[in-house]
């Protein structure tokens, strides 16, 4: 199903989360935020997915469920 979301480069998400884009691959490895691989084993990740952690929804697992408040290993909310 094609939603017609832009797909961000860790780059691309790094700068919006004020990271390292190692960070942000960290954080897809360990399930902190949802990508996708491209064919040639490039993670991309969903603008919308993005934003609305940036904005503070819970897309994932929220650090304060987790017992983890304050652990730098996870977006920022």
């Amino acid at each position: 199903m094609d939603t017609g979301d832009r797909l961000l480069t860790p780059g691309e998400v790094a700068a919006l989360f004020r990271v390292d884009p190692k960070t942000v691959t960290r954080w897809a490895a360990a399930g902190r935020i949802g990508s996708i691989r491209t064919p040639g084993g490039h993670r991309r990740f969903r603008e919308s997915e993005v934003r609305a952690l940036l904005g503070g929804e819970d897309v994932i697992e929220s650090a304060e469920s987790t017992g983890q408040e304050g652990n730098a290993d996870g977006p920022r909310r």
